[in-house]
């Protein structure tokens, strides 16, 4: 049994991924002949056999069970109300509301709240500010396995705003600061006819989101823990397949800190890794090998008496600044709006 949205993009059931046995409740592409994955529940608990049974309770709690009695997922909804619905929406975003009240700040639950490895038109990746909680991808472990991986997507706020995808504990790819428009490391994709985006930040919260300029032409984001990318795929609809439109990180240059303290990563040369002006490498042994970890530096002390100073690099990211502070003038220039 599956449950449809109204305008039969998405439905929501039981699967199982690629070679696996294990069950699981999760929301796909109605109409994809690949029946393609946006969202698991039970990540973390599958279910081995053919008893799963999903159910609302009249406090407004959705429930997954195996053989009716053992719950191996269920929601935390806090707030009860008199006639309890669980609705799967056009927008492929699973909700538990008032029957009488469509209206969505009054939701009990939304899935929207706690995604998989795939973003959506609508859905907000970041951080709420006054509660601290976070919505984040976190990559499958496998094409079999929906479990977490420890590739992980998200806003990062130390220093100032931008995307971060993480590795573990370790920055792996940054889009650059938040510029009012666009994303400083990002080239400009505002002229793409599939997706336009934004960047909201306030005293409230701060999230990235992006919506369809044409509702006919699907797209989504998600995170391949196997290739550690997050790709960006638009529905083909003459071969019935997902074509990639993007990737990041888009080349090793991408790579967060790949070629180490005052190194400047240029995939047009060989090496790929480069000294800045007047630098060296720290560890020339490995350098010559292509680790680049230990970065360059000054080929002799600094004397700002005789003349050192500054020269301009282009085409560069923004460095991290962990002591950024922005001034509240500046705030409708920061939000985008």
């Amino acid at each position: 049994m599956t449950l449809v949205s109204n305008d039969e993009s998405f439905a929501l059931g039981f699967f199982s991924p690629g070679t696996s046995n294990n069950r699981y409740l999760g929301i796909w592409y109605h109409n994809d002949p690949m029946q393609t994955v946006v969202w698991v529940a039970n990540r973390v608990n599958p279910i081995n056999d053919s008893t799963g049974m999903l159910k609302i309770e009249s406090s407004g709690r959705v429930v997954l069970q195996v053989q009716n009695t053992t719950a191996v997922w269920s929601t935390n909804t806090t707030a009860s109300v008199q006639n309890p619905v669980l609705q799967l929406l056009d927008s492929g975003n699973l909700v538990v509301r008032d029957e009488k009240d469509s209206n969505p700040e009054h939701y009990l639950w939304q899935s929207f709240d706690y995604p998989s490895d795939t973003m959506l038109p609508g859905m907000k990746i970041g951080i709420d500010l006054r509660t601290g909680f976070q919505r984040r991808l976190t990559a499958w472990k496998s094409w079999d396995d929906p479990s977490p991986g420890d590739l992980t997507y998200g806003v990062e706020l130390e220093g100032g705003p931008e995307m971060g995808l993480w590795k573990g504990l370790r920055k792996y790819a940054m889009s650059g600061l938040w510029l009012g428009d666009r994303f400083s490391g990002i080239r400009d994709v505002r002229s793409n006819s599939i997706y336009d985006y934004n960047f909201v930040w306030n005293k409230k919260e701060a999230y990235y989101i992006f919506s369809l300029k044409n509702k006919s032409v699907l797209s989504r984001v998600v995170l391949n823990q196997t290739e550690s990318v997050r790709k960006r795929y638009a529905w083909n609809p003459e071969n019935q397949a997902w074509d990639m439109f993007s990737k990041r990180p888009s080349d090793d240059c991408d790579i967060y800190g790949l070629c180490g303290p005052n190194g400047n990563c240029d995939y047009n040369k060989l090496p790929i890794c480069q000294c800045l002006r007047a630098f060296s490498p720290k560890w020339p042994e490995k350098w010559k090998s292509s680790d680049y970890s230990g970065g360059c530096i000054h080929n002799k002390p600094l004397n700002c008496q005789t003349g050192d100073g500054f020269i301009p690099i282009m085409r560069v990211k923004s460095p991290d600044i962990t002591n950024l502070q922005v001034k509240e003038v500046l705030d409708l220039f920061i939000r985008g709006h």
